[in-house]
């Protein structure tokens, strides 16, 4: 009875493996790329998916000229009276002097590694360091529930701060935890973010209102 019972065990794990791997390959055309991109705002999820072992998820990010004001909704957003936040909770290094003028701000996140796919423009990107003075994601923020999992933006310092000038069609690969952020953008850079997720920090699966069928 035994040796029945164990013989089936062994028979059933493939099957229960196999009905937990996603089957359907995930299509994303030009045109919906473009369609979320020129929706508002600056970092726009398209898709978060279970792959199997890990969640990956693809977003499309623009970022207009350094020192441009906000434009349309954004701007608008940007003129309303706000509502007071909670305060967020400190991280990052604890520096009682600020870095200098003309430091570069960014954001690191805790579990999620990014790699960015330039598709138009460009500009100066920032890597590496510490963040300075950070400042914690909301545990209900978009940036914590929907595109990067718990994060700490603030100014990026340190000796091993890379600076580097990117265009398009570059692709940078940035591990979980190195702060980055962008200076010195001429008139505009979009990129792609593919963002692996394989302790699914990011629990709930999404497909962008603008292209869910």
């Amino acid at each position: 009875m035994k040796i029945r019972i164990f013989a089936a065990l062994i028979a059933w794990i493939p099957a229960v493996a196999l009905a937990q791997q996603p089957k359907a390959a995930t299509y994303i055309t030009d045109e919906e790329v473009k369609l979320i991109n020129a929706s508002p705002g600056v970092d726009r999820q398209i898709v978060n998916v279970d792959i199997g072992k890990s969640n990956l998820a693809v977003g499309i990010i623009h970022r207009g000229k350094t020192g441009a004001p906000a434009a349309g909704a954004a701007a608008a957003a940007a003129r309303a009276p706000a509502a007071t936040p909670a305060a967020a909770e400190p991280c990052g290094v604890r520096a009682a002097a600020p870095p200098p003028a003309g430091t570069a701000s960014g954001i690191s996140h805790e579990g999620q590694t990014e790699t960015y796919i330039i598709v138009s423009g460009g500009g100066t990107l920032v890597t590496g360091g510490r963040i300075v003075n950070g400042r914690k994601s909301g545990p209900e923020s978009s940036v914590t529930k929907v595109l990067n999992g718990p994060s700490c933006s603030g100014l990026i310092d340190g000796a091993d701060v890379v600076k580097k000038v990117v265009k398009t069609c570059d692709i940078i690969i940035i591990p979980a935890g190195v702060p980055h952020g962008w200076t010195d953008i001429g008139d505009h850079v979009d990129y792609l973010s593919v963002r692996p997720d394989p302790d699914r920090v990011i629990a709930a699966l999404y497909v962008n209102p603008l292209i869910k069928k």
